[in-house]
């Protein structure tokens, strides 16, 4: 693993890769709708992880071609098999870091980049080497998540506190939990021009049971109780805290409760 693949938080188990798909199917309509890319277009995937997302953005653009790359070869293995599951032809992955890809200048008509920058300790240089694989004219978009934008009923202290373990542990590997909110300022640190940047919300309430299953307890509380050991081994919280924090998650997934939380989509054009 590489020193980059060794910032993903939330590691590499089976349980996680479960949750990442489960993630894309749950938003693949909020983030993806506008996600077009004509045909013939060469697309640039920048950590691709597990295909989770991949799986959707190459069917929903069939006549694109995507290049998809990962630092982790177990993930590319799994994206894969993702793709291949599915019968689609139009991906091919490479193993390859952000700050040093094998591309020439202008390689790429777009570049799609999904819950990558996060977990990157030099943002504004991974998007400033990304710009620079793009023609002419060609767009950057970004997807994003900003935990500080995650409330509930029935509140806990006990669930925020848990959420602020995750930042935390975030932090100390070199990421950013909270960088949705930065995103237009790091897109136009990265020298990209005509940036925009608009929030997708996820609301969730006893109105919608699917997004209770899918998003509140399948990606949301899924993602904090899967970095349990790491709390536990920094001395974040005690165990019984723990065990409190992740049943009032899940209980705003329950009749009576509700989950909000905001996405940020950006997408700049280069020179």
């Amino acid at each position: 693993m590489t020193e980059s693949a060794s910032r993903y938080v939330h590691g590499y188990s089976s349980r996680e890769r479960l949750r990442l798909h489960d993630q894309a199917a749950a938003l693949v309509g909020l983030l993806h709708s506008d996600t077009v890319y004509a045909a013939g277009a060469r697309v640039l995937e920048a950590g691709c992880g597990t295909g989770a997302q991949t799986v959707y953005l190459a069917a929903r653009n069939p006549g694109a071609r995507f290049t998809s790359i990962d630092v982790a070869e177990t993930s590319l293995h799994n994206a894969r098999c993702a793709v291949r599951e599915r019968g689609l032809t139009n991906v091919d992955f490479q193993q390859a870091d952000i700050y040093n890809m094998p591309f020439a200048a202008g390689s790429f008509d777009h570049v799609f980049v999904c819950f990558v920058l996060e977990h990157l300790d030099r943002p504004i240089e991974a998007l400033a080497r990304l710009r620079g694989v793009l023609k002419p004219g060609g767009t950057i978009t970004v997807v994003e998540g900003d935990h500080g934008s995650a409330y509930f009923h029935p509140d806990s202290a006990w669930a925020r506190q848990a959420i602020h373990c995750l930042i935390e542990l975030q932090a100390r590997k070199g990421g950013d939990a909270l960088i949705g909110r930065r995103l237009f300022p790091l897109l136009t640190a990265a020298g990209l021009h005509d940036v925009a940047v608009v929030p997708r919300i996820v609301y969730v309430d006893d109105s919608k049971p699917e997004w209770a299953e899918g998003f509140t307890k399948k990606t949301f509380t899924a993602m904090v109780e899967g970095v349990e050991n790491e709390v536990r081994a920094a001395g974040l919280m005690e165990e019984s805290s723990w065990r409190k924090a992740i049943a009032d998650l899940y209980a705003a997934a329950a009749p009576g409760g509700t989950f909000c939380y905001t996405f940020f989509k950006g997408r700049g054009n280069a020179a």
